[in-house]
């Protein structure tokens, strides 16, 4: 079992202490069961190549080891106390209660032999705690977090996690581990088994409870308490029964096809994969405390009777679904003996006769491992993984305790949402990531922000609550959203194709989320852009284009805000479908910043910390028109760079509304038909439980403001030769953190000046804000704007880059 890890913090600050009291109270609610598996340690552990079951025996002095095997139950040696135990193909392993030395025991014996312990680590300073083991690799952490590995290829694990990132959760399959990092909850994984690429790709920087690894697999328990699985799917492995809602799970166990988990209701066992075969009719009735699984196999420790460990699946020596019971004679603890009061859960029933008088079980809590600030990662600790140079200018630390006191009240809100999210089911539903614009970008690892002491305050200190903005300002109501209503110009197909010269290549100026875009002029001299819909025939496609076309003109004909692309017209002729806007003299600000063309130019306008700040200014305040102002609000779903585009003043305007919704008149999330963005901008809550919220935006957003402090895209290789896929948020995040943002910034367009400095580390705190794994700790847009609008400011006071004249900055 892996205990609750935590950071413990050294900032003396006031905000900080207010803030992480009122989320404490609030979040003993929430905490999961931790998970059994395969490659996790627990008090109950299988080797599934000999088919031997261990497990640390209860209501003795000594918390020794009892295995069985063959038909007989095996004392082992020596007889000491153990915490936790993990099994692999052929030998299992237990750490000792004290956390001082690790032994290994080889369970391919002959005869009557007992098992011959072997130990592989002892120190009596540097003390282990969570265990897990693989097929043939054992790996375990420190008490202060960091991975340490044995046997196994252990020559292949040349990407082993450095010390100083620190992990609290750990589990092992065939050739990989991976594990939770403490400060943000994302999942690492390493090995010589190349699935582990893929499955850390796959959980991208999603906040996970707890994972337990398979055979090629790895399930777990994220943030909001929904079970998530990834890897090889080969036999349905992670097909998790899709009535499944948040906190239904207990616990989890894996294998090599086949994945299972305890009901946290009544405590019986549903598998999945592996064809079927691993179906518990045997255990109908059941109630379970906790499982483990081996390759083809199941062992779970019944809750009737600690005594009793029933294993089914067709993997087991002595049968399969009819549930062979294992008589230990002897009672199994249900959870490891630890020092502690278990004042936050309370104490698991008869937890002192368990324990014999050496420690306590403690009942799990209903919420997370970890326990963030209203905002972000972790307290700053001495074991976070960057050091910290210096902290925040203090301008960034204005009004900040008005800040910590709302945001606290807003994560009881997010709180109310789960509460909300679990009531009504609305958490579930198909996925699909749309990229338009830029399809050669593949999705990248998981985030990798980490904290450190003397750290910056939590994220929500540099937000500045602007409440006020919503009372002041009168809600501008834009229309019904009928089709016709409100329309704009109709052209004939005739005459925009006169328009674009019969819609020739050299008019194409970029691509939208139904079709190609042409640079146009119209009879009287206009000049537009005119996105018409792609024209082939397949049913499919056709039902795209239309169901996109029908989106913008709906949404466009209705909408009128400076910082929006304004649509001009629009036609439909048999199975044409074109819109007509505005036309944009410079272009998408993705080309400024990541066309070669562009890049190269030193010179750019572009390359100004000015120009780029009230460029993330004017697009924030198109952003914030659609949730705050639209009547009812819009959530646009593909905020990224190429779809802000600049006119010829370098005003910055929000386009593209092909895959926008309406949303809800409150603030509930709500369940679209199935999830779509673009790679690397696409929200991963939103992603991971396609579940909808304004807060979808401001993720993207974020993502934008990162390019524009950095100059890399949003998804990038990690060296010029190629090299991996790098995610802008794990590239730009732990930089800010660290307090080295000028290690990350665009170097083409020069170091800040001393206001600009200012400015541009409280737009980067912004992003980091943004960027947030939970949507309930991501800022407003109002937040948003009133930061930007600051750090604009900021920058007129300074004696900064921009007097050339060139551009005009004018602030609305």
């Amino acid at each position: 079992m892996t205990k609750p890890s935590s950071s413990s913090s050294s900032s003396s600050s006031v905000i900080f202490s207010v803030a992480v009291t009122v989320i404490t109270v609030f979040s003993f609610i929430f905490l999961p069961l931790p998970t059994y598996a395969l490659g996790s340690g627990s008090t109950l552990a299988v080797t599934y190549g000999s088919g031997t079951v261990c497990a640390v025996v209860a209501a003795q002095s000594t918390q020794r080891l009892l295995c069985y095997q063959s038909g007989r139950i095996i004392p082992l040696e020596p007889n000491r106390s153990y915490s936790s135990v993990s099994g692999g193909e052929t030998f299992f392993c237990g750490v000792r209660s004290d956390g001082r030395s690790l032994l290994c025991w080889d369970t391919n014996i002959s005869g009557n032999s007992s098992f011959a312990p072997k130990r592989i680590y002892y120190n009596d300073t540097v003390l282990l705690n969570n265990l897990s083991v693989g097929d043939d690799q054992v790996c375990a952490t420190t008490v202060q977090g960091e991975v340490n590995c044995w046997r196994g290829n252990v020559s292949d694990y040349n990407n082993l996690p450095p010390k100083e990132i620190k992990f609290g959760n750990l589990s092992s399959g065939i050739g990989f581990s991976c594990g939770i990092l403490m400060n943000n909850g994302s999942v690492r994984c390493w090995g010589s088994n190349s699935i582990a690429n893929q499955i850390e790709r796959d959980f991208w920087n999603m906040s996970m409870l707890s994972i337990t690894a398979g055979g090629n697999h790895v399930c777990g328990i994220n943030s909001t308490g929904f079970a998530v699985c990834h890897g090889d799917n080969g036999s349905g492995q992670l097909n998790i029964p899709s009535n499944s809602s948040a906190f239904e799970y207990s616990a989890l166990s894996l294998g090599f096809n086949h994945s299972c988990a305890i009901r946290r209701q009544n405590g019986s066992v549903v598998c999945w994969g592996g064809g079927g075969d691993y179906s518990v009719n045997g255990t109908e009735g059941t109630s379970f405390e906790s499982i483990v699984s081996g390759s083809n196999f199941t062992c779970g420790l019944t809750t009737i009777n600690l005594s009793e460990v029933i294993c089914w699946g067709p993997g087991w020596p002595n049968g399969s679904n009819s549930g062979f019971v294992i008589p230990f004679q002897q009672e199994i603890l249900p959870g490891p003996c630890i020092r502690s009061s278990c004042s936050e859960c309370g104490l698991y029933p008869e937890s002192q006769r368990l324990c014999s008088g050496s420690g306590s079980i403690c009942k799990p809590c209903f919420t997370q491992n970890f326990v963030p600030p209203p905002s972000g990662p972790l307290p700053p600790s001495p074991s976070s993984d960057f050091p910290r140079s210096s902290p925040p200018s203090k301008g960034l630390r204005r009004g900040l305790l008005a800040f910590a006191i709302v945001g606290s009240i807003g994560t009881v809100a997010g709180i109310c949402t789960i509460i909300y999210c679990v009531w009504t089911g609305v958490c579930f539903g198909k996925k699909k990531v749309h990229n338009s614009v830029q399809p050669t970008i593949t999705r990248a690892g998981s985030n990798g922000a980490t904290t450190s002491n003397n750290s910056p305050p939590s994220r929500s200190a540099t937000i500045r609550r602007q409440g006020s903005r919503l009372l002041t300002m009168r809600r501008q109501r834009s229309g019904t959203s009928s089709k016709h209503a409100d329309r704009a110009e109709e052209f004939s197909l005739a005459e925009l194709a006169a328009a674009t010269n019969n819609f020739s290549l050299e008019n194409k100026i970029g691509a939208g989320s139904f079709g190609v875009v042409y640079k146009g002029k119209l009879s009287d001299g206009r000049e537009v852009a005119i996105k018409r819909g792609e024209t082939a025939q397949k049913a499919k496609r056709f039902q795209e284009k239309e169901s996109a076309f029908e989106s913008e003109l709906a949404f466009l004909s209705r909408l009128h805000h400076k910082h929006l692309v304004r649509l001009v017209g629009y036609c439909e002729e048999r199975d044409e479908r074109l819109l007509v806007y505005d036309y944009m003299k410079n272009g998408a600000l993705y080309d400024h910043l990541h066309d070669r063309n562009n890049v190269e130019k030193s010179s750019s306008v572009i390359n100004s910390w000015k120009v780029r700040i009230k460029i993330a200014l004017d697009a924030a305040r198109g952003i914030e028109y659609l949730h705050n102002y639209a009547v009812p609000p819009i959530i646009h779903r593909d905020i990224k760079s190429s779809n802000i585009l600049l006119d010829a003043h370098w005003t910055a305007r929000v386009s593209d509304f092909g895959l926008s919704l309406m949303g809800p008149e409150s603030e509930i999330d709500f369940r679209p038909m199935k999830a779509a963005g673009t790679v690397g901008y696409i929200d991963p809550e939103y992603y991971g439980l396609n579940v909808l919220t304004a807060k979808s935006d401001v993720y993207g957003l974020g993502v934008v403001l990162l390019e524009l402090l950095t100059g890399k895209r949003a998804i990038f290789k990690s060296d010029e030769n190629g090299g991996a896929p790098v995610s802008i948020v794990d590239f730009a995040v732990p930089g800010i953190m660290a307090g080295e943002l000028v290690k990350i910034l665009d170097a083409r367009v020069g170091p800040p000046e001393l206001n600009e400095a200012e400015a541009v580390e409280l737009v980067a705190y912004t992003a980091m804000h943004c960027v947030n794994l939970e949507g309930k700790e991501r800022p407003t847009m109002a937040d948003i704007v009133a930061n930007l609008e600051r750090a604009l400011d900021l920058c007129d006071h300074s004696h900064g880059s921009i007097s050339s004249g060139i551009v005009s900055i004018v602030s609305d």
